[in-house]
């Protein structure tokens, strides 16, 4: 596909491009990028996809890529993690609000508004996940499978449970190892660890310190670097 530093065309004046870890976001020429969208570091859009209003895309220490045909829609976040980078492949709507974070979506599918879907999980082709469904680490969820509105999916295969029986989620979550999927930490309580996880993600995050912002609208001849101070 044809790809091209984000600032060499018009993809939204007044969408926020930010090179982060000395890496530039690439979106495809007939891709479209909406004023207020951030795309921040090893972030690729596909051709003829669609990033609305407010929606984040940030690659944070592990890439982000955006098939084609893709619409990822307003306020929604989607982050590609260390050892998780995220993947979104071709004829995808991701519906407002929603959260993708360290995750695979394979495609022909609908993330609905407000779901989540956590770092190591995979959504095969064709599966879908509903209004407020969430996906936890480390699971997959099956071709044709449909997660329900506000439903928890957890496991390889992923057994959806209601929202009310906190219990079975919990029995779910256990041997997934959130704590230790998303931050690192070994066999202490989540709730222990707090400390070390708060202590670890803001050492990662100082890294943003040294990122250079561009104007997707402008020309090549225009564009300047906002150089953070040190």
């Amino acid at each position: 596909m044809a790809i091209v530093e984000h600032y060499l065309h018009p993809v939204g004046r007044g969408a926020l491009f930010i090179t982060h870890r000395n890496v530039r976001p690439r979106v495809d020429e007939s891709a479209y990028i909406a004023p207020t969208a951030v795309l921040c570091g090893d972030v690729t859009v596909g051709p003829h996809s669609r990033v609305l209003f407010g929606a984040v895309i940030t690659a944070e220490g592990g890439p982000v890529e955006i098939g084609a045909h893709c619409v990822i829609m307003e306020n929604t976040v989607v982050r590609g993690a260390p050892r998780h980078p995220t993947r979104i492949g071709d004829h995808v709507l991701v519906g407002p609000h929603a959260h993708l974070s360290g995750c695979v979506v394979e495609g022909d599918t609908r993330i609905a508004t407000g779901a989540m879907v956590f770092n190591g999980a995979r959504i095969e082709t064709g599966a879908e996940v509903e209004f407020h469904g969430v996906v936890h680490v480390n699971t997959v969820v099956p071709a044709g499978m449909a997660v329900p509105m506000g439903w928890f999916a957890g496991g390889d295969p992923a057994e959806l449970v209601a929202p009310a029986d906190w219990e079975r989620i919990r029995a779910l979550m256990g041997p997934l190892d959130y704590a230790g999927t998303v931050f690192g930490v070994g066999e202490a309580t989540e709730t222990s660890a707090m400390p070390d996880i708060a202590r670890r993600y803001a050492r990662a995050l100082t890294l943003h310190r040294y990122d250079a912002v561009y104007d997707g609208g402008r020309s090549d001849s225009d564009v300047s670097e906002h150089r953070p101070h040190r």
